[in-house]
């Protein structure tokens, strides 16, 4: 079972009536699932997903909680992914 599908089974594990408790934020689940939608070789839902993660991760922050930067390398790492992973051949050179 992979690290994220893992995840799931236990968010969704709790009690009936309990209250859910979420392990990651809502960031890091758009980007996981922009993750999995490159791996599929789905580049169209890869570039809606990611461009939810920009719009969430561009604006005002509701608290300064320090990870901005590193948000911000992710979201990079994550264009960067998609144009090789669009132009293959650029790789090459």
């Amino acid at each position: 079972m992979s690290q994220t599908e893992d995840e799931a089974v236990r968010e969704s594990a709790a009690p009936a009536g309990a209250p859910q408790r979420y392990t990651r934020r809502l960031s890091d689940k758009v980007l996981v699932a922009f993750h999995h939608a490159c791996d599929q070789g789905d580049f169209e839902v890869a570039e809606h997903l990611l461009h939810v993660l920009e719009m969430m991760l561009t604006r005002r922050p509701l608290t300064p909680d320090g990870t901005r930067r590193r948000n911000m390398e992710s979201l990079v790492a994550a264009h960067e992914r998609l144009w090789h992973l669009r132009h293959p051949q650029s790789e090459q050179l």
